[in-house]
Order: structure tokens, then sequence, then C-alpha cells
């Protein structure tokens, strides 16, 4: 098992056989990754760095207190602290993040279930590149959709179209899928009144753009992580492509997102980082998920 401790050796084996719900593990997803046996995954959501050539980070700070000041909304100095102050670092050059993240999207291939698939999240400046290493790696015809998740928030271009939207790549493995149609959450019709009562009380599948918004600054779900993603869509992806007691697979986990939606809806989870900060932040919100 490659770099990987005795106690994630244990903690792999234990989360496989169904003798643990779940487990958050510090490593290189490689390493955990070429531990898993074949098709043992039912499905992964992978949000790997975006390639922005930047340090990523987030403050969070309490108000009415600490040694800092900020101006306040009537006009007088505010007093704040900082709480928490997490980051990581996106500055690989493209060439080495796609390179990096074949080698991963090839073990994600072999880990699938014969009916499992992947949805990969990207941006603006990776959506094409990421597309075509799927379709190599999977296969062109394996691809189901682009999903356009889209979030109205956060400041404004002045010289172009706001940017104002993520890509996730759905892929399956093979020639049949898990998509569980009656369990996703559905939407209100915009004229009920022309779809008639029946489909209005029942609402609407959503399409493949998704307008949700992020997680708001002063959200209960935020945990101070800079790139945190909002426990409802990754509830739509695992209830859509999982199947209770599935293996629900994060090899980028960040604040564990992933793991929260896949146990309230009673899945397996594997969660993966290398990064201190992120692997504190998700155990801590794990242990408190499930108690």
């Amino acid at each position: 098992m490659g770099d990987l401790q005795a106690a994630d050796r244990q903690v792999l084996a234990a989360v496989l056989v169904g003798g643990a719900r779940g487990a958050v593990v510090e490593a290189d997803n490689l390493d955990v990754l070429a531990a898993l046996p074949d098709g043992s995954v039912g499905l992964v959501y992978a949000d790997p760095p975006f390639a922005t050539g930047r340090r990523r980070r987030l403050a969070t700070i309490r108000l009415g207190a600490g040694e800092q000041v900020r101006p306040g909304f009537t006009g007088a100095d505010e007093p704040f602290e900082i709480v928490s102050d997490f980051a990581y670092e996106d500055a690989v050059p493209l060439d080495e993040h796609l390179a990096a993240l074949e080698l991963r999207l090839r073990e994600i291939h072999r880990v699938l279930a014969p009916d499992g698939s992947v949805y990969v999240h990207v941006d603006w400046r990776t959506v094409h590149h990421v597309r075509l290493l799927l379709d190599r790696v999977f296969g062109a015809d394996q691809f189901l959709n682009e999903i356009v998740w889209a979030y109205d928030f956060g400041g404004r271009a002045r010289d172009r179209w706001p940017r104002k939207h993520d890509s996730i790549l759905w892929y399956a493995k093979g020639d049949t899928w898990v998509f569980n149609r009656d369990e996703i959450d559905r939407l209100p019709y915009l004229s009920p009144w022309l779809a008639g009562p029946e489909k209005a009380a029942r609402g609407k599948l959503p399409t493949d753009v998704w307008w949700m918004t992020i997680i708001a600054p002063g959200s209960r779900e935020r945990t101070g992580y800079p790139t945190q993603k909002p426990v409802r869509l990754l509830t739509r992806i695992v209830a859509a492509s999982s199947r209770p007691g599935d293996l629900v697979l994060d090899p980028y986990a960040g604040s564990g997102t992933t793991g929260v939606a896949a146990h309230r809806l009673g899945r397996r989870w594997l969660l993966v980082d290398r990064n201190p900060d992120a692997v504190a932040i998700a155990r801590l919100r794990m242990a408190e998920e499930t108690g």
C-alpha cells in the first residue's frame, strides 16, 4: 500500500468490508487509490485544485472581540479576531496538474464498480482540458453530462461577463450506471398552473444547470475551508448516483462535505486529503456528524 501508514491500511480495510461507515485519511490520494481493490467504489466525486496559479486562503473572523479593528456598518470601528486561517497551494503549472490528474483518473477508473461513475468538479480554467483527459481515460462515449453549477454571489468583473459557475463532468465506467431518478430533490415549476396540480405538487427534476448559492459567510455550515462546497450540492450527486451501502470516495476531500452527504444518505465514505488543515477540519466535522 505504498507510503500508507499501518493505521491507514487498517481503517481502509475496515471501510471496505463494512466494519466502519467511513474514514478520513491524510495521505497522497494516489497511494490510497493504489491500495483499493478493483471495482470496490460505487461513486467518486473529485474536486481537484483548479490550477489558479496562486495560494488559496480563507480567514474566518469573529466580531465583537479581539485586538484588531475594521470599519463597522455604522462607520465606527468594530473589534474582531481571526478564529481560523486556512490555505493551500494551487500554483502547479497546468501541464503538471493535468499529468498528475491523469494518473489519479486512471486509478479511479480501475477502482470504480462496473456501474460506478465519477463526477469531476472543475472551473473555466481547466474544464476543456479535463474533459479531453476524461475522454482519453474513460472513453468519449462514457460522457453523461456537463453539469453547470451556477451561483450568483460575490464580486463582478467590470470588463467581461462575470464568471459565476463551475462545471461538473459526469462519466460512467461502463454501459450501465446508477441514476436514482426518484431520489433526486425536485424543484418548483415556474408556471405551476401549466403543469397541473399533481405535477406541481411533486415538482420537476433539475436539468444540467443547477442554481445553488455558495455557502454564505455567516452560515453555520461554513467551516472556514477556502473551497468548501454546499452539502446540498453533494447530496444531489450522492443521492442520484449511488445506492445505500455503496462506498463513496472523495480523493480531494477538503472540508469533508462529501462525507457529510454520504453519511446522511446511508452510504459508506472515504475522504482523502494530504493537507493537514483539511484533514483536521474533515475529521472534526465527521465526528460531529456521526456522533
